[in-house]
């Protein structure tokens, strides 16, 4: 097979949020990005949906907004959940600093095709579906010089000034580097299975949670993304059980699914999210670093990892796009990065860690939220409403584009057609 080299200012392997995002920054910076994505398109379900009002700040900065939100996507000004049999408002966005005081759903795929069309209208962006990173390219003093990947008309070997992992969780490149994520216990794993909405739903709800189970249902339009909270490890033991069963302890714990519910006929049907909470003690080495959940796996818990991996992205962006122009990163303005952005990694990780010790409760049949704690839960909603708002919506250290524009691109194109996307109408929507 033919071997295609190229040289970058830099070049990124995965094109999630965290990758398109950075590329889309330093190509409108003027400089010359390669972003590699081992799919051949970002049509894969059950990938995080919501795009927060600190991602809706950022768009903003960048003159995307509007043109996002022109989108068919799905607002929402409030998240509820149905604990132990009742409604009740956890976040409230509206109490956020305008325009950006609503959630945002949007099938992921369709997010990272608009972010692809903006920045192609950057002359050096450049960005290659279908091509795989294999391994990394060091120099003789052990310092990342690029990457090498594999596509369908044969290997590349991309030369950079920075390379960047956001590759996910299971990241090739961070293993080629030596870096080893420290793993941190959780307790849960989800199932992820797609629902016909029922004839006559209830007001839409993300999270149905008391000692019968947990249940999500994320407002897809016609249809739920639905998922089932178990027990680490327990996927298999459900497996033998049958379907039947499956569909009872459903029903138990979301009882307004129960005429949807035969749809699920086939295990297939059904896909695991391992649930993981890690951190790299060191997210760096010379010409290299790793963001996103290559960098720190996020819980699904409060949808924040794309918005998390996004902010990795930015910070990134500012801190190094005057230098790449100049030459070479220097390894210590990789190592502010990471000392910027893990201090809200640890601290919301933190907040999930004690929050899937709650919701594990569900899987064995104890009440969730007792008796006298939901008594304080509605007593003090309204000012949990402001906080959650905050520390969800806009997050615990939110970061704001500080990079130059160095070219206009064209007119934005229109929206691509897609499937299971909601009326774009702003409403409620509960979670856990």
């Amino acid at each position: 097979m033919p071997m295609t080299k190229l040289q970058r200012d830099c070049v990124i392997a995965g094109g999630g949020p965290a990758g398109m995002v950075l590329g889309c920054l330093l190509a409108r910076a003027g400089l010359e990005v390669t972003v590699i994505e081992k799919h051949p398109d970002f049509f894969r379900d059950f990938r995080g949906d919501t795009v927060h009002p600190s991602t809706l700040t950022l768009l903003g900065e960048l003159g995307l907004r509007e043109q996002f939100l022109a989108l068919p996507v799905s607002r929402f000004s409030t998240l509820d959940a149905v604990i132990e049999g009742e409604r009740l408002t956890l976040v409230d966005f509206g109490v956020l600093r305008g325009p950006d005081d609503f959630l945002v759903l949007a099938p992921q795929w369709d997010f990272l095709d608009f972010l692809a069309r903006e920045a192609k209208a950057f002359p050096g962006f450049d960005l290659r579906m279908h091509t795989e990173a294999t391994s990394l390219m060091q120099s003789d003093d052990g310092a990342v010089v690029g990457l090498r990947a594999r596509s369908a008309e044969g290997e590349l070997q991309i030369r950079a000034r920075l390379t960047v992992a956001a590759d996910g969780r299971a990241s090739v490149l961070r293993a080629a580097a030596g870096l080893t994520p420290v793993e941190s216990g959780v307790p849960i794993d989800v199932l992820w299975f797609s629902l016909p909405q029922p004839a006559d739903p209830p007001p839409p709800t993300l999270g149905h949670l008391s000692s019968a189970g947990m249940v999500l249902t994320i407002d897809r339009g016609e249809t739920y993304q639905s998922g089932l909270i178990i027990k680490k490890g327990e996927f298999r033991e459900l497996q033998q059980a049958g379907l039947e069963e499956f569909r009872a302890r459903l029903i138990q714990a979301a009882p307004v699914l129960d005429e949807v519910v035969q749809t699920l006929t086939d295990w297939k049907q059904v896909k695991l999210l391992t649930v993981q909470i890690n951190r790299l003690h060191r997210w760096h080495r010379p010409g290299f670093i790793a963001i996103g959940d290559a960098a720190h796996a996020m819980s699904p818990m409060f949808g924040v990892g794309v918005n998390y991996a996004i902010q990795d992205a930015v910070a990134l962006a500012n801190a190094i796009t005057a230098q790449l122009t100049q030459g070479t990163v220097p390894e210590q303005t990789l190592a502010a990065v990471q000392a910027r952005r893990e201090r809200p990694v640890k601290l919301m990780q933190r907040i999930q860690g004690r929050g899937h010790r709650v919701i594990a409760r569900s899987t064995t049949g104890r009440r969730v939220v007792p008796a006298p704690a939901a008594k304080l839960l509605r007593l003090f909603s309204p000012v949990l409403r402001r906080l959650t708002a905050r520390v969800i919506g806009v997050g615990l250290l939110p970061e704001h584009v500080r990079t130059p524009s160095a070219a206009r691109p064209g007119a934005s194109p229109g929206p691509i057609p897609g499937p299971g996307r909601g009326s774009g109408e702003p409403g409620r929507v509960s979670t856990s």
